[in-house]
């Protein structure tokens, strides 16, 4: 099992000082979106079927095995590849094949493809490079390389027997509750809803948790969170993974007010800057509207506009120099 399994599990059941109330609590009837009609489902290869497949060369097998690693344990590459708290598995759980948790097969086989966020055809490759330069607020290995190769191959395999450039995946995206945000959407409820829910596992301040020097649970916000760029800071994809995810073990259980309100109030506070940051906030929310404008990046929340600023975290530079635009004029 997962270290960071085994100390969630144990987290949830300890029962000193009130750990994991809410965590613990009956979750009632739990409810996932339904499948949108003649929607693809794949189930993606497991770990041993990875380790037995007679079909795979061992060398091909050691380099996807060495993504796998790298996908859930992407910690180890800290300083190097990644400058926060975040894993390719905080988002991508299950091993990259969960249902409604962002499972990772389907950008292998829609790939290439144009894409808004950096308005070009993307490769699996600049696909994956996405992740690591916004989600996980770093640097993307290089392109080609011995790493990238082996978190490509992982990513490959997991479509092994999934229909190519077949779009309408089951279980894939997150945007069931819709994009626009309730009228009624709220702050304080949001911070009600994470302190009773969330705060458990993340931190009264966000801070997220770890033991023994090692991220359990991963900031979500500050410093060591997902930067500005990062698709999670629109309020609709937090809301929808938040409800189909969270909290851990109890998918479903929050109801659409309340993951509207909580990804609100999580996404309401400051993190590191966008990579795509121009120097300008209102210049650069503009060249970038198709994205910001289902974000609060620029807005002016409990007296201060979010974004105004030239942190990078950890991070020691703005954009990696490896995230390079693409043009076929």
């Amino acid at each position: 099992m997962d270290k960071s399994l085994k100390v969630a599990l144990s987290l949830l059941g300890a029962s000193v000082a009130g750990l994991a109330v809410a965590a613990v609590q009956d979750p009632g009837e739990v409810k996932l979106p339904e499948y949108k009609e003649g929607a693809y489902v794949h189930d993606a290869p497991t770990l041993t079927d990875i380790k037995t497949d007679p079909d795979l060369h061992p060398e091909l097998r050691q380099v996807i095995l060495k993504g796998r690693d790298m996908f859930m344990n992407t910690q180890k590459y800290r300083g190097e590849y990644v400058f926060n708290d975040m894993s390719c598995k905080s988002c991508h759980m299950g091993e990259g094949r969960m249902p409604w948790a962002a499972p990772v097969w389907p950008a292998a086989t829609t790939l290439p493809d144009f894409r808004g966020k950096n308005k070009h055809v993307n490769s699996l490759e600049e696909r994956i490079a996405g992740c690591f330069a916004y989600s996980m607020n770093g640097k993307p290995p290089e392109y080609g390389s011995d790493d990238m190769l082996a978190l490509v191959a992982y990513h490959t395999y997991m479509a092994k027997g999934a229909k190519v450039y077949d779009k309408n995946i089951a279980a894939r995206g997150f945007n069931h509750l819709g994009k626009q945000m309730p009228e009624d959407i709220s702050y304080d409820a949001g911070q009600q809803v994470y302190t009773d829910n969330c705060a458990v596992c993340h931190g009264d301040n966000g801070e997220g948790k770890r033991v023994d020097g090692e991220v359990v649970f991963p900031a979500l916000w500050g410093d060591n969170s997902y930067n500005w760029g990062a698709g999670i800071t629109r309020i609709f994809t937090a809301a929808s993974f938040i409800q189909n995810n969270m909290p851990l073990g109890q998918p479903g259980r929050l109801s659409d007010k309340e993951a509207w309100d909580v990804a609100y109030f999580i996404n309401a506070h400051e993190r590191p800057q966008d990579p795509r940051y121009t120097g300008d906030i209102e210049e650069t929310r503009k060249k970038h509207n198709n994205f910001y404008q289902w974000s609060l990046y620029g807005q002016e929340i409990n007296g201060k506009v979010l974004g105004d600023h030239n942190n990078t975290g950890e991070k020691p530079f703005l954009k990696p120099d490896n995230l390079k635009p693409r043009t076929f004029d």
